[in-house]
């Protein structure tokens, strides 16, 4: 289990994408390395008194620098933004 960062949604100059987010993954640094992590599960948990899981899967590599996209089963809220989530 790897743990990562949630960094933003994905999104346009006036869109965005609800689903969508991208995700840095610590030590990956190219997008090679994320290249291997396509088609892997995430979680993402809420904390709170009852905790929430949403599931998702990496979809690609982002750029150049190790950020891949992620399709999750239902959108984030905006809290979680900036906090982890786990590849499995």
């Amino acid at each position: 289990m790897i743990t990562a960062k949630v960094i933003q949604f994905r999104r346009g100059r006036k869109t965005y994408t609800p689903r969508h987010f991208l995700i840095e993954i610590s030590g990956v640094d190219s997008r090679e390395k994320a290249a291997e992590f396509v088609g892997k599960t995430v979680e993402w948990k809420s904390s709170g008194k009852e905790p929430k899981v949403i599931r998702g899967k990496v979809a690609s590599a982002h750029g150049g620098n190790g950020v891949v996209r992620v399709i999750l089963e239902k959108g984030l809220p905006g809290q979680a933004i900036g906090t982890d989530i786990e590849i499995i």
